[in-house]
């Protein structure tokens, strides 16, 4: 799973936990325990399963420390909340909903950019996990997780299953140096996988050297990307097949993405009513 990690993502090393929550945890308690953490306001959210930002921090050992305001942060915000306590940076990519009107923040290459100097890590969280692009088929705005690597984050973190398409696992990628001491400390063995599901998920990963493959193959990827003359003549088939006394007719619809991305898309999808 390492070597495929490096190779899609082009981060320097990898690792696997049980999931996106146990990974962050897990980056926070070895980079920051007993330390100060900053993070937007804007970014503090809850991520399914009434898991929230501040109670992970708070689990890990860290100390959160919120900088800007709800709607809007900027880079003086984050300058003006380093301090010798600090030990990491952390960005929420907000994957499950979105803000409008009169917001502001700031992209995680400007962040790890001035972070350097100062010579502290940025943890970002993608959330959803997306390997590939998807703008053939019309969804747009998601980060990737090479964007991120690529972006400066010393640790990115994201879910195995939902846009990746695997198991449940939590994905760790980043610097060699930071990633290393993430390895040796006690909680990765707390949280690691079994093989069955490093197997599973390297099978997936492998999908991915063949991007038109992939989107086959991959059962999340394979709904996303059906057209909608595919789904008109399933629609059809399971209206015949109900028969006439059933009283289904096939209707046209929108559909969202789900798994925590995409929010504001919406789907052309072909539903039986």
């Amino acid at each position: 799973c390492v070597a495929l990690l490096r190779e899609l993502t082009g981060a320097e090393d990898a690792l696997v936990v049980n999931n996106n929550a146990g990974a962050l945890v897990l980056a926070l308690n070895a980079l920051a325990a007993g330390r100060g953490v900053v993070i937007s306001r804007g970014e503090l959210v809850e991520i399914g399963g009434s898991f929230r930002i501040p109670e992970i921090m708070e689990r890990s050992g860290a100390r959160l420390l919120e900088c800007g305001t709800t709607n809007r942060t900027h880079l003086s915000d984050y300058e003006g909340a380093l301090s010798p306590e600090v030990a990491a940076v952390m960005k929420v990519h907000r994957s499950n909903f979105a803000m409008e009107g009169f917001v502001a923040e700031v992209d995680a290459r400007a962040l790890a950019t001035m972070l350097l100097p100062h010579g502290v890590p940025l943890i970002h969280d993608l959330g959803s996990g997306l390997l590939i692009p998807l703008d053939d088929i019309g969804l747009t705005g998601e980060p990737t997780a090479s964007d991120a690597v690529q972006a400066g984050a010393a640790v990115v973190t994201m879910s195995g299953d939902k846009l990746l398409g695997g198991p449940q696992a939590g994905i760790i990628v980043g610097a060699r140096e930071t990633i290393a001491r993430l390895r040796e400390n006690p909680l990765a063995r707390a949280l690691r996988v079994d093989k069955l599901t490093l197997a599973a998920l390297e099978a997936t990963l492998a999908l991915y050297r063949e991007p038109a493959r992939v989107k086959r193959e991959i059962p999340a990827l394979a709904m996303l990307s059906a057209t909608l003359p595919e789904l008109r003549r399933r629609a059809e088939a399971l209206r015949k097949a109900l028969g006439p006394r059933a009283g289904v007719s096939v209707v046209e619809s929108d559909a969202s993405v789900g798994g925590g991305a995409f929010p504001n898309t919406a789907i052309p999808s072909i539903p039986l009513a």
